[in-house]
């Protein structure tokens, strides 16, 4: 549990940095925010999932 804890400000540099390059990607190519939604819930799930299953 405390890896995960020590790993959190590496997380949300990486998830800062992924939000700024799709913010970007759909400002360019508007019609690709419904693939870019469509990703990012699928891996918050997988990502949910695995911290239940795993980590608990």
């Amino acid at each position: 549990m405390l890896e995960v804890l020590g790993s959190l400000p590496r997380l949300s540099l990486i998830g800062g940095i992924i939000a700024l390059i799709f913010g970007i990607v759909v400002m360019i190519f508007p019609k690709i925010l419904n693939y870019l939604v469509g990703i990012f819930l699928i891996l918050c799930g997988v990502a949910a999932l695995l911290i239940h299953f795993f980590v608990v």
